[in-house]
């Protein structure tokens, strides 16, 4: 995700099963569970892990309107179970079955809580479907409406107001799309399409990933939109969304994401899904979205004239950037976000370097000089302070933008360049499709370095203040005022 709010700045589970604590289900009143999540602490539940989702929408045409839905969990418990809690909110629950049989349910806080006719035993696989609405008008992220339709921005906890699952992305899984829509619309979802088909005034559009993915990243655009079809390197598809009125003003723009996915993976290696593209929707969201294979932009990013092009160019390379950190490489925990938006802005700012003549030591001594007053407002950079009540996006502050770029940089220059690229693509090959956190990336950083360099990721990732820069000691960042 990039904040809209950065644009005309200079700088412009313990397992995937979700258990990474231990919780036991109450044979009492239901409740709201959660897996320990230090800044989200109800997100997630305990007990299971989700391989697969299964989720159809219908939509008649109206935005102002709950969708018909049914959410289709495949599952494996990972002990026993008297009761399943899901993350949902905002819809309105009609049936659930169990393994095909018809199952009680009850809400307690956002969570929707199962009980099904049997207990289940450790490592039982169990399908559990969920007939609801989905409602665009609640706000608090989730679905966005758009001029023509809608689309979804689920980070960092609202896929629970679009369907119900286990909405952390510490339990990453498959999923299926199956969305009806009047005919005269586009529809498309994260994956590719495997199936459309026509009755009467509707199209009935089917999406399916090929690649594990967190609930966070889903995305679904409903509207009256151009898909926008190329090639990418090694014949990858890249396709784009944009509305049908703009498609040929937004050319150019769409034109750049071959050479920019080629760039990427000069740095980092082979992108690592099945297919890419950006849809731009007319929504005002004041943010980008890394929603995984089909990055979410606001239209006024690519209309507005105050912003200047090589801007325009880093900012699709950081949600681009997101597909190796942050989607295909997802954080354990939320704390875990710098290495999301941290490696982002780097590649951002790596690409202004070489592509518009922006220095990056430039933008990062202007980190430095800000960096004290960022970890004050905030927190350092893998140590966050929790998001302001009822406003999530708080989250997203400096500090894990800029500030936590700062710290790759800090590191670049302990370890040398040669050694930092290494590390780079030794991460995302080595956790692609998984979930990963500040401890994995310190012990590797530390393999690969060849030394113990746990003093420094304690001081730069969790000190206070700011660290000396390796290499520059006439740096100085300024108190908090």
């Amino acid at each position: 995700m990039l904040l809209t709010s950065r644009r005309l700045r200079a700088a412009l589970l313990a397992t995937a099963s979700a258990t990474l604590v231990a919780a036991t289900l109450p044979a009492s009143a239901p409740e709201p569970l959660g897996i320990g999540d230090p800044l989200f602490p109800h997100l997630g539940n305990p007990g299971y892990d989700v391989l697969a989702y299964d989720i159809g929408f219908t939509y008649r045409g109206d935005n102002t309107k709950p969708l018909d839905a049914v959410t289709k969990i495949d599952a494996r418990s990972t002990r026993r179970l008297d009761r399943i809690n899901l993350d949902f909110t905002q819809g309105v629950v009609r049936s659930v079955e169990v393994d095909g049989a018809r199952a009680a349910f009850a809400t307690a806080g956002e969570d929707l809580v199962v009980t099904p006719r049997e207990s289940l035993g450790a490592g039982s696989p169990v399908r559990v479907t969920v007939t609801h609405t989905s409602d665009p008008t609640g706000g608090k992220g989730g679905w966005v409406r758009t001029k023509d339709g809608l689309a979804m921005a689920n980070q960092a906890d609202a896929a629970h107001r679009v369907f119900p699952g286990n909405d952390h992305p510490a339990d990453k899984a498959a999923f299926t799309f199956r969305v009806t829509a009047p005919s005269r619309l586009t529809v498309v979802a994260n994956g590719l399409p495997v199936a459309k088909s026509r009755a009467g005034a509707t199209t009935t559009w089917t999406y399916r990933t090929r690649h594990p993915m967190a609930t966070e990243l889903a995305q679904v655009s409903i509207g009256d939109s151009a898909m926008v079809h190329r090639k990418g390197p090694h014949g990858l598809p890249v396709r784009d969304v944009v509305p049908k009125a703009d498609r040929t003003r937004l050319e150019p723009w769409l034109a750049k994401t071959p050479g920019q996915l080629e760039w990427m993976e000069r740095q980092v290696g082979r992108y690592p899904f099945e297919t890419y593209g950006v849809l731009i929707a007319g929504a005002d969201t004041g943010f980008e979205l890394e929603t995984q294979t089909l990055s979410l932009f606001e239209r006024s990013l690519f209309t507005r004239p105050e912003y200047p092009e090589w801007y325009v160019d880093s900012v699709m390379v950081h949600e681009l950037a997101h597909q190796w950190f942050g989607d295909s490489v997802s954080p354990l925990l939320w704390s875990d976000l710098w290495l999301s938006e941290g490696h982002a802005s780097w590649y951002e700012a790596l690409y202004a370097q070489e592509h518009a003549d922006k220095p990056l030591e430039k933008r990062m001594r202007e980190a430095y000089r800000l960096s004290d007053g960022w970890r004050a407002a905030g927190g350092p950079p893998a140590a966050p302070e929790p998001p302001a009540p009822g406003k999530q996006l708080s989250l997203f502050r400096p500090v894990v933008y800029d500030g936590s770029a700062l710290v790759l940089y800090a590191l670049r220059q302990e370890i040398g360049a040669g050694e930092f690229r290494r590390l780079q693509r030794d991460w995302v090959r080595d956790h692609r499709d998984g979930t990963a956190g500040t401890a994995d990336f310190t012990r590797l950083a530390s393999a690969v370095a060849g030394r113990d360099l746990s003093d420094f990721f304690e001081a730069w990732l969790y000190g206070r203040r700011t660290p000396p820069m390796p290499g520059h000691p006439d740096w100085k960042s300024e108190a908090a005022k």
